[in-house]
């Protein structure tokens, strides 16, 4: 009888401690949601996975999220706000002809890797992008400073190190956006010492200032950053580890918050809100809206390359009902390429209205009175801008099936796809932007001047008017006749029609009740330095 009670008990505490070992590996490091002990690790669940996390070579919120706990640039975005303020750099002159920028950089501040921060540092990055063999790899830069070193258009003419803590830009035009831009994530300061290391493997290990350090990065799971001790600011991060997991289902990513696998979550549908309103141990966090999504149409493939064509499209879609059925009160119509919010939005443009029979009466007029076929490309996550990709593609199939359009959704891998769009392969595809600094030129320039089709420009359209008007707005200091331009650089965009603008959102994030110190930046940031549990 005592053989067996031992037995028994021996099973028992057995049969434990593998019930033990199992919720560890499926927790795997993630902290014990419940009971007193404070929660030290922090898990993001969202829908797709990073392509790099060297974010000088992405431009996709996914990677740059990450690296933003990892990298940090000179200066950054205020709270809620699009201003900058100090950040690697302490301060700065700009001078009377806003052609050179001086920065004082922060004192004391060490790479992961044991590193010096310094004025060096900050110029071998720059001259790391501006020198590019491979240019393709860096368009951001390219994007932003119009080109690279020898271009026409390139307008940083150097970098350099004025003395230890001091670093020097200068320019051949005035750059209105130059502070604003390097706020952004992709102008983050890596470690020399580590690119130099890893060279093109660079990306799968960043090695930067933040406050949080790479640990490790399972593709398609999650990364993993731990604590940086010897971070520059006192008292901070709170937590003791960060994990970005992937989870590409939104009702799946739900779960994973409702059962405390997960502490926050973006890519909520807009119909669970309530559901989350209504409990007490959750929250919702609202995004400022700076953002488009919209249905790009490559203007060089038949019949897209025909306006008419496009603004027939523009004619079958119905976005109130969109957005009623798939945005849950989370949206807005968008009728211009740029947010309400930015400076020199054109509100007296009057949107296409939702019209069939207008349609089918251009599609005619074109020569397709009896419609033709297509590929509609469906993103396949979630996006700030967009929380169904799929569901908007066949909302918007039906629409276009309405004016005997034919369209065969397809979609792919996220990576795969953005790389595809890019090369010009889709004839329509759903994507959108995340505004990164507030100007109209973040939008309008980065998204269709000619000179990125190829990189961000995937509807391939360039006008040459548009093309002056966009390169001027962005080497002037006037305000007031900067926003003048892309008021007119908008009626272009109306009237060529290559996109179908869909929808400005209100980008929702889910979370554990108990999170502070997260701030739901309108750029979309997952700013993680100061987040910590109550």
């Amino acid at each position: 009888m005592r053989k067996g009670r031992f037995l028994l008990t021996l099973f028992t505490l057995l049969l434990s401690f593998v019930l033990i070992a199992c919720s560890n590996n499926e927790t795997d490091g993630i902290a014990e949601q419940s009971g007193s002990k404070k929660q030290d690790v922090f898990v993001f669940a969202r829908g797709g996975d990073a392509v790099s996390l060297d974010p000088s070579e992405v431009t996709d919120s996914e990677s740059e999220n990450v690296s933003q706990s990892i990298l940090e640039t000179l200066v950054a975005f205020t709270e809620g706000k699009t201003t900058v303020e100090p950040l690697l750099a302490t301060e700065w002159n700009i001078s009377d002809d806003g052609l050179t920028y001086t920065f004082t950089l922060r004192e004391g501040v060490k790479f992961h890797d044991g590193t010096d921060f310094n004025a060096e540092a900050v110029v071998y990055n720059f001259d790391r992008w501006m020198n590019a063999k491979d240019q393709e790899r860096f368009y951001m830069y390219g994007s932003v400073f119009g080109g690279f070193k020898g271009d026409e258009n390139h307008v940083l003419q150097s970098v350099e190190a004025v003395d230890e803590y001091m670093v020097q830009f200068t320019f051949t035009n005035p750059k209105p956006t130059f502070l604003k831009d390097l706020a952004l994530t992709p102008f983050s300061i890596s470690s020399p010492a580590a690119i130099e290391k890893y060279g093109e493997e660079y990306g799968d290990h960043p090695v930067g200032t933040g406050p949080f350090t790479f640990e490790e990065w399972r593709r398609n799971d999650r990364v993993t950053l731990s604590k940086n001790e010897n971070y520059w600011l006192d008292g901070y991060p709170k937590v003791n580890q960060v994990i970005f997991r992937t989870i590409p289902e939104n009702s799946a990513r739900l779960n994973a918050l409702l059962s405390g696998e997960v502490d926050m979550i973006d890519g909520l549908d807009p119909r669970n809100i309530p559901q989350i309103e209504e409990s007490e141990d959750f929250k919702i966090l609202s995004r400022p809206p700076l953002n488009i999504g919209y249905l790009g149409l490559n203007v060089t493939r038949e019949p897209l390359n025909n306006k008419l064509v496009r603004q027939a499209l523009n004619h079958a879609v119905d976005k109130e009902a969109m957005i009623e059925a798939f945005f849950a009160g989370q949206g807005t119509p968008a009728k211009n390429p740029i947010p309400p919010t930015v400076d020199g939005y054109n509100d007296e443009i009057e949107a296409y209205p939702y019209n069939p029979e207008k349609a089918k009466t251009l599609l005619a007029e074109a020569g397709f009175e009896d419609g033709f076929e297509m590929e509609l490309w469906a993103m396949p996550v979630p996006r700030p801008y967009m929380p169904d990709g799929q569901k908007v593609a066949e909302f918007l199939q039906s629409s276009f099936a309405e004016i005997g359009v034919k369209a065969e959704i397809v979609t792919y891998e996220w990576a795969t796809y953005l790389e595809k769009t890019k090369k010009g392969e889709a004839d329509s595809f759903l994507l959108g932007w995340t505004g990164t600094n507030g100007d109209a030129d973040d939008f309008i320039n980065t998204l269709w001047h000619g000179d990125n089709i190829g990189s961000m420009n995937s509807t391939y359209y360039s006008n040459e008017e548009l093309n002056k008007i966009l390169t001027e707005a962005r080497t002037i200091s006037d305000q007031e006749k900067r926003k003048e331009l892309y008021k007119h650089a908008q009626e272009i965009m109306h009237e060529d029609a290559p996109i179908i603008p869909l929808a400005h959102s209100t980008p929702i994030l889910a979370a554990r009740a108990d999170i502070t110190g997260f701030d739901p930046h309108p750029t979309g940031r997952v700013i993680t330095t100061k987040l910590s549990f109550e």
